[in-house]
């Protein structure tokens, strides 16, 4: 059996976030939060009983090891990680709005030590004694390097015999679409899972807003065993190539507390229905995993097998449990 069910490379980030109402450029304090998108879907993944390894480059310092007390607390592994001495860590801004206005996030992640990462830094087999990788269309036009060692990683994860999931992730801030379509066009034949938002089908591709439109148009874009089309309030779409299957299921209902990390949320939670072979049940486990982030502060979900399953079949109607 392998040491790990899931792996995943991605850079360790804190985020810095102000309230509606609060201006970043008159802010007075911060609300501070451990992320990074490939972190927080192996975090929520442990905190559900499945082992995960998380590989990185973080530098020596308080804040470096903030990162990794948050992996502790959730209980992913941490042999993974490179240490660098005299580095800054990533960080991004998040400056919460009400209409008229719109939420900003602001990237400062140039020039950390995982930017400089490359394949010769990672310990493969101990890393690919996995059943799955994980990496995300967030973290590929970081770096050069970084791009290379997820086209790597990706590679020698299926002469490993290890499965691949990507999620899309676009960030308009961070590449265009046209760089986007280039970079990610001959990884998506190697995915086993692919995860993609109709808002990101849709800014790359000129994808209508039918979900079954959408989902036609990424078939012939990949050998993918499954795909995942996330729908906002309108839930999740999944299909599986083996019995071309599809499936929908409505998103949950809930009172917003915190936008971010919800995409992450809703693969960790499909994820952890496809280790048990159940792609069906993984979407619903999705869904209730992605109004559980809504619900709560912070780029994690703080949760437990049992929780989730006492919650997959109940109503959404609030209550106290004495």
């Amino acid at each position: 059996m392998p040491k790990f069910d899931v792996v995943t490379i991605g850079e360790g980030q804190l985020r810095y976030c102000v309230s509606a109402g609060t201006r970043l450029e008159t802010v007075n304090q911060f609300d501070v939060y451990v992320t990074g998108t490939e972190l927080n879907v192996v975090c929520n993944l442990a905190r559900l009983g499945w082992q995960t390894s998380w590989a990185s480059a973080l530098p020596n310092s308080p804040l470096g090891r903030r990162v990794t007390h948050e992996m502790k607390l959730a209980g992913v592994d941490e042999g993974a990680i490179n240490w660098h001495e005299n580095a800054r860590l990533a960080t991004y801004y998040v400056e919460y709005a009400v209409p008229p206005r719109s939420t900003q996030v602001y990237y400062d992640r140039a020039d950390t030590p995982y930017t400089k990462l490359t394949a010769a830094d990672i310990d493969w087999d101990y890393l690919l004694d996995a059943r799955l990788l994980h990496i995300s269309g967030l973290t590929l036009p970081m770096s050069p390097e970084i791009s290379q060692l997820l086209l790597t990683a990706t590679e020698r994860a299926k002469a490993a015999g290890v499965k691949v999931s990507f999620d899309m992730n676009y960030r308009t801030r961070l590449w265009s679409p046209e760089d986007a379509q280039a970079m990610v066009a001959p990884m998506l034949r190697d995915i086993d899972v692919l995860f993609f938002s109709r808002s990101d089908a849709q800014q790359l591709f000129g994808a209508s807003d039918d979900p079954q439109a959408v989902l036609d148009l990424l078939k012939p874009m990949t050998n993918a065993e499954a795909i995942v089309i996330s729908l906002s309030s309108d839930g999740i779409l999944g299909w599986e190539r083996a019995t071309d299957t599809t499936t929908q299921v409505p998103a949950r209902q809930v009172q917003l507390l915190d936008r971010i990390g919800a995409g992450d949320a809703m693969v960790s939670g499909v994820l952890h229905g496809w280790l048990q072979h159940d792609l069906a049940k993984g979407l619903r486990y999705g869904a209730l995993m992605a109004a559980l982030a809504l619900s709560q502060y912070g780029d994690q979900v703080v949760t437990n097998p049992a929780e989730l399953e006492t919650l997959l079949d109940a109503d959404d109607a609030a209550g106290i449990i004495r």
